[in-house]
């Protein structure tokens, strides 16, 4: 009998011990609220101040850019919402562009923002959802304001063109008085591909722990001084008056020392996951009528395949049976039971998007492992297609 097998880290990961370790005195023993004047609000303070300037040195940013939020969704909703609550869009709403495969944190904010009476523009992507980006310019409008584009798709795992956006939008911003603001959602690249934010022209970008074997409740917003962004959140001024509300200590400790393990272990850990999702791959594509709807130079933690015939939702507990854990998807959406907007967006029929399960991977996933799954895959997949005929 395997041990639990558990391949849906793109969810959700494991807290990792280490991080466990380092958050521990921040519940009960040095707990202070960092916002009060006594020895334990200082020294509170003094240990975000620490772990900021840690993620900072990860990311290559200032520290006074680096913003804790209390998710991902939350951060991307400061990201996108801080720029359009400015009082002059709240009188002219502008144009936005963004993908039709983002995260809904980001879908259904700019939603909102149509209702307000934004424009929105949505890029047209290929059949691994990726964007083109010499086509990106052609998009842009006297009025647009915001370009939001994720780094690494969470169901997909393709991997956007965002260096490359964001220079053609720095090229646009030399003739325009009032720059376009450049978000980025990097919340599955973080720990799964080299990443300095400089390096992707954005203005903002946004990232979360529990991605990365850290906590869950935390969050990071990069701001570069030209967002000029304006809060969501009001009250007590906490984050330099962006994000008001008592600093999570244990959660920023945990977010930091993650990050850290991550940044450190990166090239063993790519080395690794390349191996396993390349022997995952090449053990899908021998099971009759498996479509691997990943793109080869994806990210790699990330599978997205197919198997006609079969639902995805009754595979997912079938593999449950033998103590493996996959997804039909994003797990932020996955329970409503709307078939993927990410799959769509890619061209996928109806049929073959409700036959999608999502495999990602940790790099502390064997060989061994895989062959197991590959094994268990093939003769669930049999079975059920069976039970159906």
């Amino acid at each position: 009998m395997h041990n639990e097998i558990y391949l849906d880290n793109s969810a959700t990961t494991p807290v990792a011990e280490e991080v466990v370790q380092a958050m521990e005195p921040y519940w009960s023993i040095q707990y202070g609220n960092p916002s009060s004047p006594h020895l334990r609000g200082v020294a509170a303070q003094k240990v975000i101040n620490a772990c900021r300037a840690q993620l900072a040195a990860i990311l290559g940013v200032n520290a006074n850019e680096l913003y804790f939020t209390g998710s991902g969704t939350e951060a991307n909703n400061m990201a996108i919402l801080g720029v359009a609550n400015a009082p002059f869009f709240l009188r002219h709403p502008g144009h936005i562009i963004t993908t039709p495969i983002e995260h809904p944190s980001v879908l259904n904010v700019v939603q909102h923002l149509e209702q307000r009476g934004w424009q929105v523009t949505y890029l047209p992507v290929d059949r691994w959802g990726r964007i083109d980006p010499r086509e990106f310019p052609r998009y842009l409008q006297p009025n647009t304001k915001l370009v939001s584009i994720m780094l690494v798709n969470n169901e997909l795992g393709t991997i956007e063109p965002v260096r490359q956006i964001g220079e053609a939008i720095q090229r646009e911003n030399q003739m325009r008085q009032h720059k376009i603001i450049f978000h980025v959602d990097a919340v599955q690249a973080l720990g799964h591909m080299p990443l300095k934010v400089p390096e992707l022209k954005a203005h903002l970008c946004t990232f979360s722990a529990h991605k990365i074997f850290g906590p869950k409740g935390i969050g990071l917003l990069y701001a570069h001084r030209e967002a000029q962004l304006r809060p969501i959140i009001f009250g007590g001024n906490q984050e330099g008056g962006l994000r008001s509300g008592t600093e999570n200590v244990p959660a920023i400790v945990g977010m930091a020392k993650a990050a850290q393990l991550v940044t450190d272990s990166l090239e063993e850990n790519l080395e690794k996951l390349r191996q396993v999702r390349g022997a995952l791959i090449a053990g899908i594509q021998s099971i009759p009528d498996a479509h691997v709807n990943s793109p080869e130079d994806g990210a790699p933690h990330i599978v997205s395949v197919s198997f006609p015939g079969v639902r995805g939702e009754v595979l997912v507990h079938f593999l449950e049976q033998k103590r493996i854990f996959v997804s039909m998807g994003a797990a932020c959406s996955s329970k409503k039971r709307d078939a993927s907007h990410v799959l769509k967006a890619i061209g996928l029929e109806h049929e073959h998007i409700l036959s999608t399960i999502r495999i990602s991977l940790a790099p502390q996933i064997t060989l061994a492992q895989i062959e197991y799954v590959v094994y268990s895959l093939k003769e669930t997949v049999e079975e059920i297609r069976n039970i159906y005929v």
